[in-house]
């Protein structure tokens, strides 16, 4: 028997949710202003900044005595440039991997087409569905060399350096997981100093966490439902103090390691201590994050 039931709630404007807050105990000194951010940012989209300081059980919607309106639009804009900070740094790993599986790929296999060509790869469904992908993407870009491209050469697909430049990063991680020749999927995974199982999980990580950057989606507190790989040794520096790997600073630590293979001198850390010091009232323990984490080899 389900349980469902019909979703009866109406729709309630920006001035009666203010309203409602209140009278559940939230502070709100400047209705007007409240209301504004209500009316262009959602109601839903700010009740995930809003829980946090409901009182226990969460259920009564009863907010702590402390709990304003301002501390909601505090998380909501550290949330936002956490993944802004996040998104830039996930855009150089993207690079670096695209450009080491299409090289080491052309490399290995001596085909510069070997992406768009089916003996390359295990899963003939899955390479099926990535060509579909592939085919929607070409049809679509208007970029001047697949322009150029269509209108010089007579091949079906352009080579894989040219290809690889107008793939979401999700079809190429998708591509090097079926790639068939395990050398070739050991020589991708061994530029970054893993293997390649953990590899892999930590692409869908680093994918995962991009899409909700993309999205707009909270990620500062949020618990992520798969847990990635731990590799049995690597190549560079990494954590020693225990973590939920299922929070937002165990992908930190992935984005990390990435970068510090790709770009040993890279900024991050003093990204993340600049970000953090302009919210000091931000509960990092809700992220993951250990006590005397900035003293750990990883970050040095």
């Amino acid at each position: 028997m389900s349980n469902r039931i019909p979703f009866q709630k109406p729709y309630t404007s920006a001035h009666d949710l203010v309203c409602l807050l209140q009278s559940r105990g939230l502070t709100v000194t400047d209705t007007a202003k409240a209301e504004s951010y209500l009316e262009y940012i959602g109601y839903y989209r700010l009740s995930a900044y809003m829980y946090p300081l409901l009182q226990m059980p969460k259920e009564q919607h009863r907010y702590k005595p402390s709990a304003t309106f301002s501390q909601v639009m505090m998380l909501y804009r550290f949330d936002k440039k956490l993944r802004l900070l996040i998104f830039n740094e996930i855009e150089k790993i993207e690079v670096a991997v695209r450009s080491a599986i299409v090289n080491i790929g052309s490399a290995m296999t001596g085909n510069p087409f070997w992406m768009t060509d089916c003996s390359n790869f295990i899963d003939a469904g899955k390479f099926r569905r990535t060509m579909d992908l592939i085919d929607a993407e070409l049809h679509r870009s208007r970029e001047d060399f697949i322009v150029h491209f269509k209108q010089t050469y007579s091949d079906a697909y352009p080579p894989a350096w040219i290809l690889a430049e107008v793939l979401p990063f999700g079809v190429i991680t998708n591509i090097f997981s079926n790639i068939k020749v395990a050398r070739i999927k050991k020589s991708i995974a061994r530029r970054f100093g893993l293997q390649v199982a953990p590899f892999e999980s930590w692409l869908t990580i680093v994918t995962l966490t991009r899409n909700s950057c993309c999205h707009h989606a909270r990620v500062w507190n949020k618990q992520n439902t798969i847990r990635p790989m731990l590799p049995n040794r690597m190549a560079g520096s990494w954590i020693t103090l225990s973590t939920d790997t299922l929070r937002i600073y165990f992908d930190l630590c992935i984005i990390k390691y990435f970068l510090n293979i790709i770009s040993p001198n890279n900024d991050m850390k003093a990204k993340i201590d600049v970000l953090l010091s302009a919210f000091p009232s931000i509960d990092t323990n809700a992220m993951g994050f250990p006590r005397g984490w900035e003293n750990e080899p990883l970050w040095n």
